[in-house]
């Protein structure tokens, strides 16, 4: 696995593809992280985490702004 700003994704050549019919440009593009669609994403999920008020997990909250730092 390697780290990415959205955690840990698996190395291409760690996955299991016996039985798939996935070329290798197509693996890759897969195990990338579309850091600008993430970025988007971020205000869009505070809304959405906005609507739970007080009752959001803590956790929730510090997750979200540790991604938008790893995001940066």
């Amino acid at each position: 696995a390697h780290e990415t700003p959205i955690g840990l994704l698996p190395t291409d050549d760690a996955l299991d593809r016996n039985g798939l019919n996935v070329d290798e440009a197509d693996l890759r593009e897969l195990l990338t992280v579309d850091v600008e669609g993430w970025r988007a994403a971020v205000p869009q999920i505070r809304e959405h985490f906005a609507m739970f008020g007080e009752r959001l997990p803590d956790q929730l909250a510090l997750s979200l702004n540790e991604l938008e730092q790893q995001l940066a």
